[in-house]
């Protein structure tokens, strides 16, 4: 006998869409219970959402399903369920990667960033970050200061732990609640060398915090007083609560508790920020400035004369000497200054410390059109200069070109300014009085740099002096009126 063939009914495939509504609206329904895990148990649950990005992913899930539902009550005409299945798959997948994603990544060879939203919980006395144990299943370890790979800078850094809240036993109670997000850093490592406050914590900090717009809590890890009075006016840019000692928390057992806890600071480059890199996303070290003319009331944006006329003999650029003592002296300073006043420059010459009012040496800086000084932390200054101006770094002998472009040269672009270098040559230096002219530390100063960093610093950094040739400085510094605005270098010359 033959069989039947039987015809599929129009109420079949609406079953079967009905099916697909309900295995997608528990799909949703699973989502939505791992987001209410992860947020729920915080104090301040009322007040907090999602992250933008989870919320996309779960409008996106919502609107797949409400369209497979019309679909399935009008009938699959084109395979439009299956269609919708995948779409389906794919936004539930978004929010599941973005809820299991790892809670710490390396930002760059130099930077971890831990992050965790939530009901997240700080406790200062063991240097550790409770998480909900929906974000993570395991411990998680960092130091919270932008060097990583330098285990002497890390000596005197504490390991930070971001652990989940325990199985069985409640987490640690909160003693304080707060409803910004909060970044922990430390000061400790190369803190008090001004080059690496910058370039290790302040940069970074301003990379990692700026988004927030102020609205952002610090913890600070190892908090040196002085550090946080001398930098005080730098961070009350980045943020607008009174900074936490984690380490004074540590006296009272502390449990401070955040939506959100970002531990370390990302770093992007030398005294540099790429726009193209997150977080924060199309900052600049142009940014970064502004931000310290702020901070510091700094008057000039850019090295121009006054009013936009040209330089004169009321007008003249300004020419700033960064001085040091100890090791690579300038010897012949005041012939330095002397010659500069003849090509017109009202010169000016000063020497930071670490006891310097950063905020006096600032607005200093940004008087000068035009910074001089040999490698070292001073010529960090260059970051208040106006826009337009020049930095010239005297490199100490020794092959160190390297050495002063990645530290100042590179980072000067980005920060709007023109850079120029004058290389000490043999006679020029203060090693001519130490060894033979035929010995390494002259005809191969790689031999010098291959034993070492330590070595290399011991000969070329901490042992020498120098004494530009006043004629070859000098065209040094007539290029770099060139570069100055509205500049008549034959008008200011006479």
């Amino acid at each position: 006998m033959m069989k039947s063939t039987r015809a599929f009914s129009r109420p079949e495939p609406r079953r079967a869409g009905n099916a697909f509504v309900i295995t997608s609206m528990l799909l949703s329904l699973c989502v939505l219970s791992l987001v209410r895990a992860r947020y729920s148990s915080s104090p301040n649950y009322a007040k907090q959402r999602a992250s933008p990005e989870i919320e996309t992913a779960m409008d996106s899930i919502k609107m797949v399903t409400g369209q497979s539902r019309k679909i399935a009550l009008n009938g699959d005409r084109e395979g439009a369920l299956g269609k919708r299945a995948e779409e389906n798959r794919a936004a539930t997948a978004a929010v599941v990667e973005k809820l299991q994603k790892p809670i710490c990544v390396e930002t760059s060879r130099r930077s971890d960033l831990c992050e965790a939203e939530g009901d997240v919980r700080v406790q200062g006395s063991s240097q550790t970050v409770f998480v909900p144990a929906t974000l993570t299943s395991q411990e998680w370890k960092v130091k919270p200061y932008a060097r990583k790979n330098d285990q002497f800078a890390l000596s005197n850094v504490k390991e930070w732990t971001l652990k989940p809240f325990p199985g069985d036993d409640p987490p640690p109670s909160c003693t304080e609640n707060h409803t910004v997000p909060a970044v922990v850093f430390s000061t400790a490592g190369f803190t008090g060398n001004l080059f690496h406050d910058f370039t290790d914590v302040l940069v970074p900090l301003f990379i990692t915090a700026g988004r927030f717009d102020g609205e952002v809590q610090f913890v600070v890890a190892e908090a040196k007083s002085w550090w946080l009075s001398k930098f005080g006016a730098i961070l009350s840019q980045l943020s607008k609560y009174e900074v936490i000692d984690a380490d004074a928390d540590a006296d009272g057992g502390a449990v401070r508790c955040f939506p959100r806890v970002i531990t370390g600071l990302s770093f992007h480059k030398e005294l540099g920020v790429d726009p193209s890199k997150p977080p924060g996303g199309s900052r600049s070290m142009a940014d970064f400035k502004a931000m310290l003319r702020r901070a510091y009331g700094l008057e000039r944006e850019t090295a121009e004369p006054s009013g936009g006329s040209a330089w004169d003999v009321r007008r003249k650029p300004r020419l700033l000497i960064i001085s040091r003592r100890g090791s690579r002296m300038l010897l012949n300073e005041r012939g330095m200054a002397d010659m500069a006043m003849s090509l017109g420059f009202d010169v000016r010459t000063a020497e930071p410390e670490i006891a310097t009012d950063l905020g006096k040496f600032a607005r200093l800086v940004n008087s000068a059109d035009v910074m001089v000084g040999v490698h070292g932390a001073g010529l960090t200054n260059l970051v208040f200069l106006p826009k337009g101006a020049v930095v010239i770094q005297v490199v100490p002998m020794g092959d160190l070109t390297w050495l002063a472009r990645d530290t100042f040269g590179n980072p000067a672009p980005a920060m709007e300014l023109h850079y120029l270098e004058y290389l000490i040559q043999a006679d020029e230096s203060t090693l001519s009085d130490q060894y033979p002219k035929d010995h390494p530390v002259f005809t191969d100063p790689q031999s010098i740099h291959r034993k070492g960093w330590n070595e290399l610093s011991r000969v070329y950094l901490e042992n020498q002096n120098v004494k530009p040739h006043l004629g070859r400085l000098r065209l040094t510094l007539l290029q770099a009126l060139e570069f100055l605005p509205h500049t008549n270098i034959n008008k200011m010359a006479q």
